[in-house]
């Protein structure tokens, strides 16, 4: 994937709806996810992705360290993502967050209808379903993985604070 692409597909996502909790400072967090994009080649045509994301405890690391980051069940595009990230992570220098992606819980289905109500009506189920730990996320189709690893780092932000926080109270930092 080219410099171009990649920006694009970063530029274009777009999370609907995020896990209300936070990444767990002592243990680890598992976040459901439904990834939903347009197909180029079918006029309202809806590709949803849904799987899990699981969130390892984070651990302190040293800014040097992000090119060693593991992507297990990735592919390059999400190489270029960490690559990325190293470059323009600076505000998450102190922690490290381990993510698993597990394949094995990929679903992928195929709905028809304007992609606008497919959104709605998939942030409005998990609403109503009371699911918490769903996030919901506009992707390039062809570019899905970057999406999810958008995702990931989104979160990872949002929980850093919280994480500093309760490892000066508890005095490890």
């Amino acid at each position: 994937m080219d410099r171009d692409s990649f920006l694009y597909a970063l530029e274009n996502t777009k999370t609907h709806l995020e896990p209300a909790s936070l990444i767990e400072t002592f243990g680890s967090t598992a976040f459901d996810f439904v990834l939903v994009s347009e197909l180029m080649d079918e006029v309202n045509r809806v590709r949803l992705r849904r799987g899990t994301l699981q969130a390892e405890r984070p651990r302190i690391m040293s800014p040097g360290n992000y090119a060693r980051i593991m992507l297990e069940g990735f592919g390059e595009k999400a190489r270029e993502f960490a690559d990325w990230l190293e470059e323009n992570g600076e505000d998450l220098k102190f922690l490290r967050y381990g993510f698993q992606f597990t394949r094995s819980n990929l679903q992928e289905e195929i709905v028809s209808g304007q992609f606008d109500k497919v959104v709605a009506e998939t942030v409005n189920r998990a609403r109503e379903e009371g699911e918490t730990r769903r996030a919901v996320v506009e992707s390039v189709d062809d570019a899905w993985e970057v999406s999810l690893l958008k995702l990931a780092v989104d979160t990872a932000r949002r929980s850093a604070g919280g994480n500093m926080e309760e490892w000066k109270r508890r005095g490890l930092l």
